[in-house]
C-alpha cells in the first residue's frame, strides 16, 4: 500500500492516529487475555467504541479533504478505514492498514523533519500528547483499579461503569467521592491518576490560555513602489538620474 504525501494531515495528528490504531490493535489481544473476566472486557469494549468514533471522524475528515475521493477510497484503502471504524470485533484487524499508512507517510517525510516539525509546533504536539495520555490513563487506570478493587471486601468499584466513572472523575480532578478505592493498592493507583490528571489539565489550561490570549502577529503592511522610491532617494549620494537608470534597466533589460 502506497500513500502519497498529499494525504499527510499534520505530523502530530498522524502520530496521534497511529498511536490510537496501535492501542486499538493491542486491545484485541487484551480482550482474549481477559475473556474470563466480563467486567474487564466491558471496559475494553467501551474503549473500543470510543476508538471507533474517533476513527470514523478521521475517515470522514480524510475523505472530505482528499485530493481524489475515489482514489483515497479505492486505491489508498479508504474502504478499510471505513470498515475498521465500525464497532464490529471481526473488522478491527483492518486498523492495521491505518497504522501502515501512518508509518509510510512519516517515513516519506523523514525522521529529522518529523522531529523539527514537532519541536517547532510545540503547542500542537503538547495537545496531542495530552489527548493520548488521557486515553491511556482512562483505559489502563480503569482496568487496573477494577482488577484490584473488584473482589475486595466493602469495595464499591465492582463494574466497568464504576471503574470508568471513577477514573474520569479522578483524572479531571473533580473527585465526587461516590466511588473510591478501599485497598492500599487501589489508593496508590488512584493517587497516580490524580497526579497525572493534574498535569494533563494544568497543561491543557495553559494551552487554551495561549490560544485565546496570546497576541496575534500582525501581517506587515504592503509598501507601494512610490514609497520605496522615496526611501531610495533619501539615501546619501543617490540622485533622480540613478533611479531613472535602474528603472530603465528593469523595464528594458540589460543592454547586450
Amino acid at each position: 500500500m502506497s500513500a502519497p504525501r498529499s494525504e499527510l494531515k499534520g505530523i502530530g495528528y498522524e502520530i496521534f492516529i497511529g498511536a490510537l490504531s496501535l492501542l486499538s490493535i493491542f486491545n484485541l489481544f487484551l480482550v482474549v487475555l481477559t475473556r474470563q473476566d466480563e467486567d474487564l472486557q466491558n471496559v475494553l469494549l467501551i474503549m473500543n467504541a470510543i476508538f471507533s468514533g474517533v476513527f470514523l471522524l478521521d475517515f470522514s475528515y480524510r475523505l472530505a479533504t482528499a485530493p481524489s475521493r475515489r482514489g483515497y477510497f479505492f486505491r489508498h484503502f479508504g474502504w478499510a478505514d471505513l470498515l475498521a471504524s465500525l464497532p464490529f470485533p471481526e473488522l478491527k484487524f483492518l486498523r492495521i492498514f491505518r497504522l501502515v499508512r501512518v508509518v509510510r507517510l512519516l517515513r516519506g517525510v523523514g525522521g529529522r523533519k518529523v522531529l523539527r516539525t514537532l519541536i517547532r509546533d510545540r503547542a500542537g504536539s503538547a495537545l496531542y500528547t495530552l489527548l493520548l495520555a488521557g486515553v491511556l490513563v482512562l483505559q489502563f487506570g480503569s482496568l487496573t483499579i477494577l482488577r484490584i478493587e473488584d473482589d475486595a471486601p466493602g469495595a464499591n468499584i465492582t463494574t466497568a461503569s464504576d471503574a470508568l466513572w471513577y477514573t474520569i472523575a479522578t483524572i479531571s480532578t473533580v473527585g465526587y467521592g461516590d466511588q473510591y478505592p478501599v485497598t492500599n493498592a487501589g489508593r496508590i493507583v488512584g493517587s497516580m491518576i490524580i497526579v497525572v490528571g493534574v498535569g494533563i489539565f494544568g497543561t491543557f489550561t495553559g494551552y487554551l490560555a495561549n490560544v485565546f490570549l496570546a497576541p496575534r502577529k500582525k501581517a506587515p503592511e504592503p509598501v507601494d513602489t512610490l514609497t520605496q522610491l522615496r526611501h531610495v532617494l533619501d539615501l546619501p549620494g543617490v540622485t533622480v538620474e540613478d533611479v531613472d537608470r535602474v528603472l530603465a534597466l528593469r523595464r528594458d533589460g540589460p543592454v547586450t
